[in-house]
């Protein structure tokens, strides 16, 4: 097993005694602690007299979960639990994991964001100032871990949260959801992982005017400053824990794809909102394309929304192309992106360096119809232009895939590909439903957010979430557990594989990803399947051979009521 993801412990040690230990959701178990452990912690009289199994407790708190109002309610239950007991918290996630991964994690995370100064209780995570950069090795230090201690870091600056952009302080939930799900999906040690808030202002007038608002009050700081605060974070987080994987969270189009750049050829990090959405969306890609029997290199592709997400797609997506035979110019001509002002041309205003290899020329688009409102060429003219197979959403704008551009393209391929993947929900380009109805059901269909299934023309039509949680986590274990030292474009790729073997998409009603119910499985699967890319890469410093499978279940963290011993 890699030294990385060594279980803890088997027996808890500690000196804690009274309430102390019951408000350490590490050590507290509440009415779980027998007799003879009351007894060593001086717990006598602390508690009510029945002692109660890890499976009454889960029952319980099944049912208090549940009787909860609202989803935003049954976040902030589930948040409560998690800040008393570690424990009953994943062991109750991990037994519900298809229901609650949308209230711990996208889309109600969502709101919990919005409403973190309101609804704040206890500290959880670390925060960091950019007004206070000395600070930052102190703060580190201040979670208590060590040197060999940490596997995991998740950051944000809180700039761009899922589709609702910039809340300041409150990004500190979205590193939390994501390290909750690390531990559900694929059996990260949550005493091993760091959760980072990247404090360096908001642009938010709602945030700056609101006098409970947690976070800095001032606007968000010039770049220079900026780099200077995240070159610094960086510096002391792998100096102190240079085994950690460093993953990057909803930064900033202007900031997120710079900085992975910066870091990715002598760090060993990650960015999901660029490569773990390229990836999740690419295994969606693979299955329908499967499915479809058109090989990839013969699709057109159409990305709606050419941010930080959408470019990290549209990259995954040049990359397979070329992989499946096609030059790098070819790969690229067969994508074609759209922003705010519309389909990507050259001298476009506003464009990013990013975003420039997909602009089409003047000759390329002469003709074409412009939407003055838009700035440039709508989505409808590209798409009765291009006639894409494969119609990519990543855009935030709800209902942007209209009756007509959804006719429009259904009535030139006999199976298209439509990935709605914003998130919230409500940000949803369509809704599975109308999406086959206007396809006469002959979409395939993946989302970003979870959907009931839909009947149509008598099928039930199962809808697959492309969830960056069928990614990172396993990406994550595989990479510890080969202790790489860099997450390379190989590893990403063999994860999108190795999600996309995990649905049959022929059968009609068949989803094109795997249902979030079979996520452990779907984790260690992506696990195996990185480690054994990284040691082709070079980067695992670990020996991968074929019992690397058990290796990965041995290191999986489960919860569980370890023997405790006061000291």
């Amino acid at each position: 097993m890699s030294e990385r993801l060594q279980q803890s412990a088997p027996i808890l040690e500690t000196t804690a005694r009274r309430r102390a230990v019951l408000t350490d959701p590490r050590l507290n178990r509440g009415t779980a602690f027998t007799q003879e452990q009351r007894g060593e912690l001086d717990l006598v009289g602390l508690l009510p007299a029945q002692v109660l199994t890890l499976d009454q407790q889960a029952e319980r708190a099944y049912q208090q979960y549940g009787a909860q109002p609202s989803d935003l309610a049954k976040n902030v239950y589930l948040s409560a639990l998690h800040d008393r007991n570690e424990v009953l918290f994943y062991r109750l996630l991990g037994d519900h994991l298809a229901e609650m991964l949308p209230i711990v994690y996208t889309p109600t995370v969502g709101t919990a964001i919005e409403r973190y100064s309101s609804e704040y209780r206890r500290p959880r995570g670390i925060h960091l100032s950019v007004d206070a950069p000395q600070d930052i090795e102190r703060s580190l230090r201040a979670s208590g871990l060590g040197h060999d201690d940490v596997d995991l870091i998740v950051a944000t600056d809180g700039e761009a949260i899922l589709g609702i952009g910039d809340w300041g302080a409150g990004g500190i939930d979205i590193a939390i959801g994501k390290l909750a799900v690390y531990t559900a999906a694929a059996g990260i040690d949550p005493h091993r992982t760091l959760a980072v808030m990247l404090d360096s202002g908001t642009n938010r007038e709602e945030l700056l005017n609101n006098p409970l608002y947690l976070g800095l009050r001032h606007k968000r700081v010039d770049q220079e400053t900026y780099d200077s605060f995240i070159d610094a974070f960086v510096q002391a987080a792998t100096a102190l824990f240079p085994k950690a994987l460093l993953h990057w969270e909803d930064l900033g189009v202007a900031n997120a794809r710079r900085v992975l750049k910066r870091y990715q050829g002598n760090a060993f990090t990650f960015n999901d909102d660029i490569q773990g959405t390229g990836a999740v969306n690419l295994a969606a890609v693979l299955s329908g394309v499967t499915a479809s029997s058109l090989p990839l290199r013969e699709h057109r592709i159409v990305i709606f929304g050419a941010g930080t997400a959408g470019i990290g797609v549209a990259d995954q997506l040049r990359d397979a192309l070329i992989a499946d035979g096609l030059a790098p110019g070819q790969a690229t001509a067969r994508i074609w992106a759209l922003n705010r002002h519309g389909l990507l041309t050259e001298g476009q205003r506003g464009s990013h360096d990013s975003q420039r290899p997909y602009a089409r020329s003047s000759a390329d688009v002469e003709g074409w119809q412009h939407d003055e409102t838009v700035g440039g060429i709508p989505l409808a003219e590209v798409v009765a232009r291009v006639r894409p197979t494969i119609l990519i959403g990543t855009s935030g704008q709800g209902g942007a895939f209209t009756e007509g551009i959804v006719r429009t393209m259904a009535a030139h391929v006999d199976r298209p590909i439509i990935l709605p993947m914003s998130n919230p929900t409500r940000l949803a380009e369509a809704v599975p439903a109308d999406l086959l109805a206007w396809s006469e059901g002959r979409a395939l269909v993946a989302t970003g957010s979870p959907f009931a299934p839909v009947i149509h023309g008598g099928v039930t039509y199962q809808v697959g979430q492309a969830n960056n949680a069928l990614i990172f986590p396993g990406l994550g274990l595989g990479a510890l557990v080969a202790q790489a030292d860099r997450v390379t474009s190989a590893m990403l790729t063999a994860a999108a594989h190795a999600v996309a073997a995990q649905t049959y998409a022929f059968t009609v009603g068949a989803p094109i990803l795997p249902p979030i119910s079979q996520l452990r499985e779907t984790s260690v699967a992506v696990a195996v399947a990185v480690a054994r890319a990284a040691a082709n890469d070079a980067v695992a410093h670990t020996r991968i051979d074929e019992h690397v499978e058990d290796r990965i279940r041995a290191a999986m963290w489960e919860p569980s009521y370890r023997p405790i011993r006061a000291v």
